[in-house]
């Protein structure tokens, strides 16, 4: 069994794309995923299954479609690469409330990266499927552009430390 976790893209974020938790939870234990927890109301699933990261995202992401009726974002990542990108982010200087992690389903483009401009003196880094954003001044003040936002979900360093920390346990 592979322990994940699910970070569903715009949930419960300004009135848009409404789940209770409750109904998350439900949604992962119908298809099969066991010692399912959700954390915050931000869209986040911790679960254990045999299927692989493709086959989870295959499943959960037409099952929460139905459920919310649009479609939703799924990424996924294993406790391992939770694990390593608390262990070893860029900006390890950072205030975790002000360092978001943002997860990607496949690497972003040099194009995207290089569109990039950080007006705020926001620092930027990409590792793997992972955008690490610092934003000096939080991110409400911001005006960063990431030309990836379209198919990037975002949690801060705090969240994705407990995420990695339900996953590993």
């Amino acid at each position: 069994m592979t322990r994940y976790a699910a970070l569903l893209r715009a949930i419960n974020v300004s009135g848009t794309g409404k789940l209770a938790m409750t109904d998350l939870r439900a949604c992962c234990e119908s298809l099969g995923f066991t010692d399912v927890r959700t954390y915050i109301q931000s869209g986040n699933a911790v679960f254990a299954t045999k299927l692989s990261e493709a086959k989870v995202v295959a499943a959960l992401a037409p099952a929460l479609a139905a459920l919310v009726g649009k479609p939703v974002g799924v990424l996924v990542r294993t406790a391992a690469e939770l694990a390593a990108i608390v262990a070893d982010h860029p900006f390890p200087e950072a205030a975790p409330n002000r360092l978001v992690v943002a997860f990607l389903d496949k690497p972003a483009t040099a194009a995207e990266l290089a569109a990039i401009r950080a007006p705020g003196g926001e620092r930027v880094a990409a590792r793997g499927r992972e955008v690490f954003i610092h934003y000096p001044d939080g991110i409400g003040v911001s005006k960063l552009k990431l030309p990836f936002v379209a198919r990037m979900t975002g949690r801060n360093l705090n969240t994705v430390r407990k995420l990695a920390e339900m996953t590993a346990a």
